[in-house]
C-alpha cells in the first residue's frame, strides 16, 4: 500500500502553506499548536500520520519562535511513526552566517542543519539558500529550488529593450550571471564596502549601463539599503530604468521607506515569507506551484531538474 501525502504548517506563513496544499490536491493537515501562558509551545498531530509521506512547511524567519516550532514539529511527526519527513522551508533563515568571516563567532546555518537532521527530518526542500554550499552543511537530501523559474517568464514579459542584469553585490554575482546567461544580456556589478552589518561606506559600478533598462537580482533584501543604493547609483550613472528581483522579503527596519523614496521601478518578490505592510512599488509572485510540483516529484521519486528555468538556455 502506497503511504499517504500529508501536508502541514506551523505559523510563520499559513497562507503559502495553504496555497502550496490546494495546488498539490491536499488539504492542509489537522495540527494543533498549544500554548502555555509562559509562551512555551506544543505540536500536537490531531490525525494519524502513522507510515505516512509528511511534508512540513515552515519558513524559519525571525522569531526564532519559527525555527523552534518547526523541530518540535520534525520531533512529533518521529514520535508520531511518520514514515518519511520532509521539512519544507521556504525561506531558510540564519543563512547569513555561513561561515567563520571573523575570530570567535558562530556558522549558525551549519548549527540549523544539525538542528533539523537531529529532530528527525529526513529530507529538506528549501528555496535560493543565501550561499549554494550550505546544501553541505546536511548529511540528509536538500532539494535547492530556484526563483528564476518564476522570474524568468515575469522579466521576459517585461520586453525591456536595453535589458541589464546587475548584480548589488560581488556575492550575488554567480547567481545573476546565471539568468544574464539565459537571456544573452550584459551584466554588470555594483560592488560595496562595508563599515558593519546594514550599513554601506561605498559603491561602485563595475561596467557600462547607459541607456539601459536594469535588472536587479539578490536573494534576500532586508533593509533594502544596498538594493536602493545601487539602484540609485545606476540611474546616476546613467541607466534608463531599474527594477528589482529579490526572494525573501525579510524588509526590516526602514526597508519600506527606503524602497518607496529609491528610483525603483518596481521590487518583485516571492512569498516565502509574508509582508509586513503593502508597498506600491511591490509585487508578490508566489512560489506555491514550484513547491507543489517539487512535493509531487519527490514523492514520485521523480527529477526536480525541470524546474529549473536556467538550466535550458535559449538555443540549446
Amino acid at each position: 500500500m502506497q503511504p499517504t501525502v500529508k501536508i502541514f504548517t506551523g505559523n510563520s506563513n499559513p497562507a503559502l502553506a495553504e496555497k502550496i496544499a490546494k495546488r498539490y490536491g491536499n488539504g492542509i493537515g489537522k495540527l494543533q499548536i498549544q500554548k502555555f501562558s509562559d509562551g512555551e509551545f506544543q505540536p500536537v498531530y490531531m490525525e494519524s500520520i502513522r507510515g505516512d509521506y509528511v511534508f512540513l512547511i515552515q519558513s524559519t524567519n525571525a522569531p526564532s519562535d519559527n525555527l523552534m516550532e518547526l523541530l518540535l514539529m520534525i520531533d512529533a511527526a518521529k514520535r508520531a511513526s511518520a514514515g518519511y519527513i520532509t521539512a519544507v522551508i521556504p525561506y531558510f533563515g540564519f543563512a547569513r552566517q555561513d561561515r567563520k568571516d571573523k575570530p570567535r563567532v558562530a556558522i549558525a546555518s551549519k548549527l540549523v542543519a544539525n538542528l533539523l537532521t537531529s529532530a528527525g527530518a529526513n529530507r529538506v526542500i528549501t528555496m535560493d539558500l543565501h550561499a549554494p554550499q550550505i546544501q553541505g552543511f546536511f548529511d540528509i537530501p536538500v532539494d535547492h529550488l530556484d526563483s528564476s523559474a518564476i522570474f524568468i517568464p515575469y522579466i521576459e514579459n517585461l520586453r525591456l529593450e536595453n535589458l541589464t542584469f546587475a548584480s548589488p553585490d560581488v556575492g550575488s554575482t554567480n547567481r545573476v550571471r546565471e539568468v544574464a546567461s539565459y537571456f544573452n544580456a550584459e551584466m554588470v556589478i555594483c560592488d560595496k564596502h562595508r563599515k558593519r552589518a546594514n550599513e554601506i561606506a561605498s559603491m561602485v559600478v563595475i561596467g557600462d549601463v547607459t541607456d539601459k533598462d536594469i535588472v536587479l537580482i539578490d536573494d534576500i533584501i532586508d533593509t533594502a539599503g544596498t538594493l536602493t543604493k545601487a539602484a540609485n547609483l545606476l540611474i546616476e550613472k546613467g541607466a534608463k530604468s531599474v527594477r528589482a528581483f529579490c526572494t525573501h522579503p525579510v524588509l526590516s527596519g526602514k526597508a519600506y521607506e527606503n524602497i518607496e523614496n529609491s528610483v525603483l521601478k518596481e521590487l518583485v518578490v516571492c512569498d516565502t515569507m509574508p509582508l509586513k505592510q503593502e508597498s506600491s512599488k511591490i509585487k508578490v509572485i508566489s512560489v506555491a506551484e514550484l513547491f507543489a510540483v517539487a512535493i509531487r516529484n519527490m514523492y514520485e521519486n521523480k527529477s526536480i531538474t525541470s524546474l529549473f528555468v536556467h538550466s535550458q538556455r535559449r538555443g540549446m
